[in-house]
């Protein structure tokens, strides 16, 4: 089942990607890892400040205002992903996701 909610990661139609990380994108992101982690589901920010935005990359380029970096970093959230993932805690992640999303539109 899709969720209008969530934006999945893209993977042109000639490749298929190796996963180590699997990230989404919800506008309610700090919402919706509370209420995973409240049935047990851990959650990830990677790069919660953009790169060109923390210390260490300041005055070595001039990037310019990065509007859509600057949003996206508050919307990604990664999802559980490691080999020995089941397809039980795949569905249990994907219908607590989509239970977030029934409860919040209603």
């Amino acid at each position: 089942t899709r969720c209008e909610h969530v934006v999945l990661p893209f993977e042109p139609s000639w490749s298929r990607a190796v996963y180590h990380l699997f990230v989404i994108r919800v506008k309610n992101r700090d919402a919706l890892q509370k209420f995973l982690a409240e049935r047990g589901i851990s959650t990830g920010l990677h790069y919660p400040v953009p790169l060109h935005r923390q210390k260490a990359y300041t005055g070595n380029a001039d990037l310019g205002e990065l509007k859509m970096t600057d949003l996206v970093s508050g919307e990604i959230l990664s999802l559980p992903m490691f080999p020995g993932l089941s397809d039980s805690q795949i569905k249990y992640v994907s219908e607590n996701i989509l239970k977030f999303f029934s409860h919040e539109t209603t």
